[in-house]
Order: structure tokens, then sequence, then C-alpha cells
């Protein structure tokens, strides 16, 4: 698996039925759930094929099946459609060992009743408005974590829930065995960025370890010269570098210094099989500079960062990432900075010290180089720009004590209000749904955090298939946010998790 995109995998189509019918119906049957997982594999940027699997008529095969997902490291998550009608009984024990994400696709073969020529054989083969009726109250009844898609398997915006959820799933696949690395510690005295290590990799499936800052710089002082000329080469193709920065230039040793960090990080985390990482200015031992332009450009392929040692943020990042992989827009990690509260409309401008991902800028970024107030270390490289214009969405995680919360806000990203010429950092601006104030309101009584992860692939709906998939509480916060509601709704889902415990 590289860095730039997720293995593509595959999603079991699985069709339920019973023996009652006999075997020219359940032949027919297989045709169509065949044909209906064709058609969803063939929609645009799907991330993974729809595998049609064996028609299910019997527990001993539905069991079996359940237990071959949970064993196929293909299988991102299952989708079960009832055709006729299936006895929901013979569904428990499958349904209580299946591990992978579970879609419900309620539809039907047909579009349109062929009202003339309607008999009970019609009747008989296509009964979806039942049986899937009956699997539902089954998975209602054990308390399932599933995702219910409700329409016609041609209509587009079923094509696109499908899509949503398998973009889902693959992120949840990807948390599986995301290994996170951690270069020091917290930022000290910091309160958000902490958390329960072990039981995210509980409820979550990372695995966050860490490493001695020396670690890092002793792969760094094994890089050679000739990468570093090689590496120096590609900033002057791919960026508007400065000129000190340029060959012959005062700073150019500072990009060399920059492009020698990165290489030893590409090389660490390759080498461990880290997907994720953090870092942390109060904590460089012998690193040159605070790495900005090398975390750039990692999160550029693929990587999941959080600064400070924010470990969450970096798996958000990286889980975000695989689920946009091929759609337009990139996923960064960001922070709120600081608002324009007028006059005209309230915005927000996120930026970091360093670490913004160019994925998501509006052009050709700038490598610069400029003071660092804190740290204590040579000023560091780093790429200035612009995030494009667009709808996007910010999300964070957090940890609550007794479980972790997912907060979303849909945004739109929008050009700054005036030029920035002395913000020397990449940045973005935007106007948070359904207002500034609102949105900061509520995402305040939600414990939000300041680090987030903004994307402008994905959208809410990404976001609360992974958190059903997870298990992990979700504040939505968009166009119909009312802090009073969303009050209320706080205090019940503090009640519901007190007694149902992590």
């Amino acid at each position: 698996m590289t860095a730039t995109e997720p293995t593509r995998q595959e999603v079991w189509f699985v069709t339920g039925s019973q023996h009652l019918y006999g075997d020219a119906v359940l032949a027919e049957v297989e045709r169509h759930s065949t044909e209906i997982a064709a058609s969803l594999s063939a929609a645009t940027c799907m991330p993974a094929p729809f595998v049609p699997r064996a028609v299910l008529a019997s527990a001993e095969a539905i069991r079996a099946l359940c237990l071959a997902a949970n064993a196929d490291d293909r299988c991102i998550g299952v989708v079960a459609w009832m055709h006729t009608f299936s006895p929901a009984r013979m569904w428990i024990a499958g349904l209580g060992a299946l591990q992978k994400p579970l879609a419900h696709l309620h539809t039907q073969f047909n579009r349109e009743l062929p009202w003339a020529d309607l008999d009970m054989d019609f009747m008989n083969l296509n009964q979806s408005a039942h049986g899937d009726r009956e699997f539902g109250f089954l998975a209602a009844r054990m308390g399932l974590r599933r995702t219910v898609v409700a329409g016609h398997w041609q209509d587009p915006g079923v094509i696109d829930r499908m899509r949503v959820w398998a973009r889902a799933a693959a992120g949840w696949d990807e948390a599986q065995h995301l290994r996170v690395a951690r270069f020091g510690d917290n930022m000290r005295d910091v309160a958000v960025t902490e958390g329960d290590k072990l039981q995210a990799q509980v409820r979550l499936g990372p695995s966050v370890n860490s490493y001695g800052i020396g670690d890092l710089v002793r792969a760094v002082g094994e890089t050679s010269d000739s990468d570093v000329d090689t590496l120096v080469g590609r900033y002057e193709d791919e960026y508007r570098l400065v000129a000190p920065l340029r060959r012959g230039g005062e700073r150019h040793a500072s990009l060399r210094d920059a492009a020698r960090i990165e290489l030893g990080l590409r090389a660490f985390l390759a080498d461990g099989g880290f997907m994720a990482f953090t870092d942390t200015f109060e904590d460089l031992g012998g690193l040159a500079q605070l790495p900005g332009i090398a975390v750039q450009r990692l999160m550029a392929d693929g990587y999941g960062f959080g600064a400070e040692g924010d470990w969450k943020t970096a798996i958000l990042v990286r889980l975000m990432k695989v689920m946009g992989a091929g759609l337009d827009g990139g996923t960064s990690f960001m922070e709120d900075y600081t608002y324009h509260l007028g006059p005209g409309e309230a915005t927000v401008l996120g930026a970091h010290m360093l670490e913004v991902c160019p994925s998501i800028a509006a052009d050709t970024p700038t490598g610069e180089i400029h003071p660092l107030s804190i740290g204590r270390r040579d000023d560091p490289v780093r790429l200035v720009f612009t995030a494009a214009p667009g709808p996007a969405i910010v999300a964070g995680l957090v940890d609550l004590g007794d479980r972790f919360r997912m907060v979303v806000n849909r945004i739109e990203l929008v050009a700054p209000g005036e030029e920035l010429p002395k913000l020397p950092v990449a940045r973005a601006v935007w106007r948070p749904q359904p207002d500034l104030a609102t949105a900061a309101e509520a995402w305040i009584l939600a414990g939000g955090p300041h680090h987030t992860a903004l994307s402008q692939a994905l959208t809410v709906a990404h976001m609360a298939d992974l958190a059903e998939i997870a298990g992990v509480e979700i504040v939505a916060i968009d166009e119909r946010t009312e802090p009073t509601l969303l009050r209320q709704q706080l205090r019940w889902t503090d009640a519901y998790y007190r007694s149902v415990g992590r």
C-alpha cells in the first residue's frame, strides 16, 4: 500500500432469499444481484468494486459468508439486499459474527410495476418491500450499526449514497491497520490533544506509538548528499522558490536542511510502515529546523499529520485522505487561528505555523523561508499558498473520557477579504454554516478541538457513515444548527453514553 492511495479492495454484495421458491427463482435472483453489483461497480468514483456473492438461502450459508468476510483482507464491507422474503432468524448467527461494515440496500430490481401482467409469480420474486423490512427489524433488534440506503439501484441519489458509504468503509478498513508515529509528546499543558491511545485502538483500530526525536535525527543524518541534490531539484521544479532559497542564494543551505529532514522522515515512516505521524516544536533535538515543507509534502502524498503531538487529528487526516482518494479537492491538517468579525460577513482564517497540505491550494505554492518565534531553531522552509474556494468540511475528534466524539462543520472556503502580504504561511479562509457565531457556539458547546482536518473532497455524510461504522458519536454543524436544540442533543447523548459505557 502506498501513501498516495489506498489498495483497491472490494465490497461484497450479498442477496438474501430462501429455498421455498425453488431453484429457478433463486437463479433469477442471482442474475439480478449480479447485474446490480456490476452497475454499482461501474459508477464514477466508486472506491471499490461490488462483488456479488452466492445467493444466501440458509443460516449455515449466511454464517459462513460472514466469517469469510471477516477473514478476507480484500473485503472492506458487506451490502445486504433481500430480493425475496428471507426469514431473518436465519441471519442471527451470521450478523452476530460479522465484523465488517454493513450497509442495507433497500431496493428492488424492477423500477416500475408491470401493472397489466402482474401475477403472483412476479410478486413472489420481487418481495423487497417486506423482505427488507424483516431484515431491518432483526438488525434493529440486535442493535447493529449499519447504514440503510433506500431507492432504486439506478437512481443517482442511491448510487451516491452507496459511494459515500463505500468510502467510509474504506476509511474504516485503513483504520484497522493504521500505524501512527509520534516524535516527542503532546505540547505541554494542552488538554485537547491528550487522550486514551489504548481506547482509541480498541474503538477505532490505529496503533499509536512514540519515538524519541533522536531516532528521527539519526534517520536524517543517514541521508546522502546526492539524494538531497535530487530532492532540491524537485523543489525547484514544482514550486516557485524565492530567490534566497535557490541555488547560489544566501539561504540555499536551509533548503538543503529541509530536504534532508524530508528524506529522513520519509525513510523512518516507510521503514516502520507508518501512514500518519506527529511532531512538536517543543522537542526538536538535533533537527536544524521545525519540519515544514517536509510535513506539507508528506501530507500531499497521503500521510496523516497532527502538530504538537495531536495523534487523534493525525489519524483523522489519514482516514479522510483515504476516503477522498480520487475525488476533486484535497485534505489537510488545519487550525482555526483567528476571525474576521466585520465589516461584511464573518469568516475564519485557518492556518498553522507551517503545516498545511498543498493538496488544498488554489495555485502553485511559493517556497519561502521566514523566522519562527517558537521552537528556537533555524528559520524553517515552508510552502505558502491560499486554499481554493468552494464547499468543504472541517472535522475534529476528541476524547471525552467516556467516549470519542467527532465534530463536523460544513463550511464554504472563500477568498481572503484582502491580500495577505505579511502572513508567511499557508492558509484557508472560510465561512462556517450556518454562520460564524452560531457555528462557533455549537463547536464550543460540543467540545470540538482547535486542530481539525479540512477536506474539500468529503461531506458530512461521509463522516456520518464513518462514525456509524466506528460507533463514535457525531455532532454535525450545518445550516440547520440551532444552539438550544444542540444543547439538548448533547445532554441526551451524555445520558446515553453514561448508561452504555465506551
